[in-house]
């Protein structure tokens, strides 16, 4: 008989993980680089006016979630693990 392969499970379910996370945060990351930009087009252009007290109060709204749901996904991701790290970096390189 050959070789028992269970010990791959370990080591590629996390890189697959890594991969997929990694491709998320890279399209998360231009989509609000994207949205950004438009703002400020909008903002320079006139057809939108905001202040600092606005974009504060809206940060203020938003953060707390934004912690928690962030402290919830550090929970569950296996960052500790090599096989993540190395699909991560992958996938925020190339996909």
């Amino acid at each position: 008989m050959g070789a028992d392969p269970s010990w791959l499970v370990p080591l590629i379910a996390p890189f697959l993980i890594g991969l997929v996370v990694g491709a998320m945060i890279k399209a998360a990351a231009k989509f609000v680089l994207l949205l950004l930009v438009l703002v400020a087009i909008l903002a320079v252009t006139g057809l939108i006016a905001f202040s600092v007290e606005d974009l504060l109060g809206r940060a203020m709204d938003y953060l707390p979630n934004l912690l928690r749901t962030g402290s919830a996904a550090k929970d569950v991701l296996p960052y500790t693990s090599l096989s993540f790290i190395l699909g991560l970096l992958l996938g925020l390189w190339k996909l």
